[in-house]
């Protein structure tokens, strides 16, 4: 049985659901691809992440849409954003 699809938040407001090559969890490789470059963990609630470019702010476009969940979640601050593209999970997805 295969987990549910990630959804993969396009930095130009675009969404698409996603799975692992393996279909159970993503490799380092498969979430560098994603969110194009180093990645970093936003944890939004106990058990579903978000995947970001943790070098995005200031080269990347920011992420709309990715940006209302994170701080909906609580998960970033007021002034904050999430840049580039954006991964959302559940946490057993990514190890």
């Amino acid at each position: 049985m295969k987990k549910q699809a990630a959804i993969l938040i396009q930095s130009d407001g675009d969404s698409r659901g996603v799975v692992p090559a393996n279909g159970w969890d993503f490799t380092l490789e498969e979430l560098q691809g994603f969110v194009e470059g180093l990645i970093e963990i936003v944890p939004l609630t106990e058990n579903v992440i978000m995947v970001v470019n943790e070098e995005g702010k200031g080269v990347l476009p920011i992420n709309v849409p990715a940006t209302i969940i994170a701080k909906a979640q609580g998960a970033i601050f007021p002034f904050d954003h999430i840049a580039g593209n954006a991964l959302m999970c559940p946490s057993d997805m990514v190890k």
